[in-house]
């Protein structure tokens, strides 16, 4: 079967902080918004994420409180420049940008949900 589209859905406490820091820091825009759920798309409308009230009906148990074993990876074209915002944001930075052995520059960021954040950018050859 083909797959149509594939949304992630982030659990949180607090849909406002968790909103403020998708769109303040990756540009998503708000495609929908409720006092239960937030549609972020972005701007050509390829990526999706939605934000759900942690504890609303529709949320199944299993998925409600911590998750573990599982983090976002935005890659985008300048890690720094990124990280110089995030820093301005106030944002959790778990580990400044430093280049890896793949052949990227990472830094980790915890969302206000709890979500951690791999931003990642190619390095120059």
């Amino acid at each position: 079967m083909e797959i149509k589209r594939l949304l992630t859905n982030i659990c949180a406490k607090d849909l406002e902080e968790s909103k403020k820091f998708y769109t303040s820091l990756f540009s998503f825009n708000v495609d929908y918004d409720s006092d239960w759920f937030v549609h972020l798309i972005s701007e050509g409308r390829e990526l999706e994420l939605g934000i759900i009230l942690e504890q609303h009906e529709i949320v199944p148990a299993e998925a409600q409180g911590s998750v573990s074993g599982v983090y976002l990876t935005f890659v985008v074209e300048e890690v720094d420049a990124l990280y110089q915002k995030a820093k301005e944001l106030g944002c959790n930075i778990q580990q400044p940008p430093e280049i890896t052995f793949y052949g990227q520059k990472r830094m980790l960021l915890v969302a206000p949900e709890g979500t951690v954040c791999d931003v990642s950018s190619p390095t120059k050859a």
